[in-house]
């Protein structure tokens, strides 16, 4: 029998197309994921990817939106085809996009053309004309955040309310100036990518939601690494040639503003007690970055821009 894990056999057995399998044909490969556990499973000819939930992520994640909006991904042409997916707590089985490698911050800024392919990828999405369930609001999501932290008896980082205060003038722009939505992923981490030089596909739908599409491309230049050069690639390629100033100050925007957020689930993990990294340090790293931004003389001129746009 191969070295299989338990909860992976207690996953199987529950999903009826694989339950029956016997275990000394099943192959078991531990792959990434910050929250939850997932593993690559090779029977025969099939490959698959498994994904067991996190503790405590039904806390802010709903599975019912999840799975839906991951299966019109899937229709769309930008995700892995989903075979089992439990809403009551998430239990999820892919297929497995072969032939791809698993991007990183650092494959993705030295590998030629990776900034455009996500800005095709994320266009497909975009403009695939079908509906996500949930709204993906920025600020009330960091209300809703602030509101479990508050639960958990967290600590948070020294000046974070006077950040949230200050980013009151981009609410205010972005209200002014509203974007059309459409269906976003939200959580463009670089792991979250599969490139195979020609296209790239994006997985992971937990954060998922109807979105101003500029979020994605500024949340996927923070989480990458993203130089000003692998800005205006990415920019270009999803705007077809010339990038209007306001959405390129829009994208900026939102580079700060996804920090604020993700600094907030940081410190989830961290109140949950989440062993894969050190949340704590996470956190505080990503609220120094925002802040950082916010400061820089050109931050105005950006949200100017959006304001005029």
């Amino acid at each position: 029998m191969n070295d299989v894990a338990d909860e992976v056999l207690a996953a199987l057995a529950r999903i009826p197309d694989l339950k029956d399998l016997p275990h000394e044909t099943i192959e078991s490969e531990r792959l990434g994921g910050l929250t939850n556990r997932v593993y690559k499973l090779t029977a025969g000819d099939e490959r698959y990817v498994l994904r067991i939930p996190g503790e405590g992520t039904e806390d802010y994640i709903d599975r019912k939106v999840e799975a839906h909006n991951a299966r019109v991904a899937a229709d769309a042409g930008v995700s892995a085809a989903v075979l089992f997916f439990d809403e009551a707590d998430g239990l999820m089985l892919t297929r497995h996009i072969d032939g791809c490698v698993t991007l990183s911050p650092e494959l993705f800024v030295k590998t030629p053309g990776a900034p455009a392919r996500a800005a095709a990828v994320f266009k497909r999405m975009h403009d695939c004309g079908q509906r996500f369930e949930f709204r993906f609001e920025l600020f009330a999501m960091i209300d809703e955040y602030l509101g479990v932290l508050k639960k958990l008896g967290a600590t948070l980082p020294d000046g974070y309310h006077d950040v949230v205060r200050e980013a009151e003038a981009v609410r205010k722009v972005l209200d002014e100036k509203p974007n059309p939505l459409a269906p976003c992923h939200c959580d463009p981490l670089a792991e979250n990518f599969l490139d195979n030089g020609e296209r790239m596909w994006i997985v992971d739908w937990e954060y998922s939601g109807m979105n101003d599409p500029i979020w994605d491309l500024g949340d996927l230049s923070v989480e990458a690494g993203f130089a000003e050069e692998h800005d205006r690639e990415m920019m270009e390629a999803y705007c077809g040639g010339v990038v209007p100033a306001a959405t390129f100050g829009r994208m900026i925007i939102y580079k700060a503003m996804c920090d604020l957020l993700w600094t907030l689930w940081g410190l989830i993990q961290h109140a949950n007690e989440n062993p894969v990294e050190d949340f704590w340090a996470y956190s505080v790293n990503r609220f120094e970055r925002c802040k950082a931004l916010m400061g820089r003389d050109d931050f105005g001129r950006h949200l100017a821009a959006v304001r005029a746009g």
